[in-house]
């Protein structure tokens, strides 16, 4: 087995990765099977999972299903990252979703979002890398990312529900998500898998792991300087 990565290196050097933001996974290889497995693109296109990050290093976020209003405040968050920024560390962003790629489109238009994005609508990646399927009771503490609450986002995901051209919920609802650093080839560098639908990991603290610059999230994007 792989040691653990415990330097992250970036344009500016190397720095340590945060021990709290360390996983078990992290300096393991993506199994094989799994880097073979297939995602899905806006037009329908399918390529293998390991493809995204062959020749690079990704951040590859798994999101519920399209119709989480939780999902879609945090991706329009994630829009908000420059491209700059992720250009400069030699780093990609990618969106994986569990529903049909019909659903990609608008689930852009809606968020904004204009990074790279795919659909595992079977869930097979989600299984094998063992993302958890339904909500455990724990304390995520308070979201950065979240603006509405349960009620409000609720009936605006119901409204965009019935209001859709495809009346479905996008993806399976009791399907959770998670974040996962991997590249070039099929090396982890971090994985967290989401225990509910509130535990997802803020975006600021993902970036530092790859060398990104932070982004202030309340207003335009812009540098943090601490």
């Amino acid at each position: 087995m792989a040691a653990p990565v415990t330097q992250q290196v970036s344009g500016g050097g190397a720095r340590s990765l945060s021990p709290a933001l360390t996983g078990p996974e992290s300096g393991q290889p993506l199994a094989p099977s799994v880097a073979e497995l297939p995602v899905l693109d806006a037009s329908g296109r399918r390529l293998p999972f390991g493809a995204l990050f062959r020749e690079r290093r990704a951040v590859v976020v798994f999101v519920r299903h399209f119709l989480c209003y939780i999902c879609k405040e945090y991706v329009e968050d994630l829009a908000k990252i420059p491209r700059s920024f992720l250009q400069e560390a030699n780093v990609t962003l990618i969106v994986i979703g569990q529903s049909s790629y019909h659903h990609i489109e608008p689930f852009c238009k809606l968020t904004g979002y204009s990074h790279e994005i795919y659909v595992d609508p079977e869930r097979e990646i989600y299984k094998r890398l063992g993302m958890k399927r339904g909500e455990e009771i724990a304390s995520s503490g308070q979201s950065p990312h979240i603006k509405s609450n349960l009620l409000s986002g609720s009936l605006r995901s119901l409204w965009r529900a019935v209001t859709g051209p495809l009346f479905d919920f996008q993806g399976d609802p009791a399907q959770q998500g998670g974040t996962l650093i991997v590249g070039p080839g099929n090396n982890i560098h971090f994985m967290h898998r989401d225990r509910n639908r509130l535990d997802h990991k803020p975006i600021n603290s993902v970036l530092q792991l790859v060398g990104v610059p932070q982004v202030n999230f309340t207003s335009r994007p812009s540098v943090i300087h601490v």
